[in-house]
């Protein structure tokens, strides 16, 4: 149940349309639904602005299976993170509109079109960071943003970046995607007056240390405005640009 669900219902109870029994029965499963192996959270929507993401790595096919049949009996548009192409043909058998999106091993479920607000702008170093690029870039669209892109822009050729310094301008938020020594979230960070998201990745040659060089770097960073979160987390990124983007909204 929606926000506007949720007033719906209310309007219902106090109108006498939903008997108090019906309305006993329809908060019991109101917060939670349990699986047994999960307890799917259905307040994520009205807490959060968007349902809860599954991660689906750890998890057996079933399970994901299971959660996703849940999100998608409630909510319109649903995300899950980290699945592998197995996953995702069980998934699709059993929900027909699901989506993959190999890159970023994603699965997506749309069944209502959204209006896209603001705008978010992904920038990545380069295209060994497309993953977590992506991962990010989607999340982001996924709960009602327009997501701008600018890619392969990294330190080793800055002026790729440069050449495209509207585009930084015009974004509300910016999410600054970098392996090796992440220099780049500082030079982005130097040049905007907006907040920038750094997302350090593992990609990088023997002492980047799977992506704890390019971490250390962005959380030293001297350009102010510049938050970091963690190691290939372009799912996190994604949320909390989302979240910037939708105050002015608000």
């Amino acid at each position: 149940m929606d926000t506007y669900g949720l007033k719906e219902f209310l309007t219902n109870v106090k109108s006498g349309l939903i008997s108090i029994e019906e309305a006993a029965e329809k908060i019991k499963h109101l917060a939670y639904q349990d699986l047994g192996f999960a307890k799917v959270d259905l307040h994520r929507n009205i807490r959060k602005g968007f349902p809860e993401v599954v991660y689906c790595a750890g998890k057996t096919v079933e399970q994901v299976v299971a959660i996703l049949k849940v999100l998608t009996s409630k909510y319109k548009n649903i995300l899950a993170t980290r699945a592998v192409k197995e996953t995702f043909l069980e998934v699709k058998k059993e929900i027909p509109i699901a989506q993959y999106h190999e890159v970023p091993k994603l699965i997506t479920i749309q069944q209502e079109k959204q209006q896209l607000t603001g705008c978010i702008l992904v920038v990545c170093a380069g295209t060994s960071d497309l993953p977590v690029a992506e991962e990010a870039a989607i999340t982001a669209e996924m709960m009602g943003n327009r997501v701008e892109r600018l890619y392969d822009v990294g330190v080793a050729g800055i002026h790729r970046l440069l050449l495209n310094e509207e585009k930084l301008y015009a974004a509300r938020v910016i999410i600054v995607v970098a392996g090796m020594e992440g220099a780049l979230a500082s030079v982005v960070g130097g040049l905007v007056d907006k907040p920038v998201i750094a997302v350090p990745t593992s990609v990088g040659y023997g002492a980047s240390f799977n992506g704890l060089a390019a971490l250390l770097c962005m959380l030293n960073s001297c350009a102010s405005g510049v938050t970091v979160v963690n190691i290939d987390n372009g799912f996190g990124a994604g949320y909390a640009a989302a979240l910037i983007n939708k105050l002015e909204e608000k």
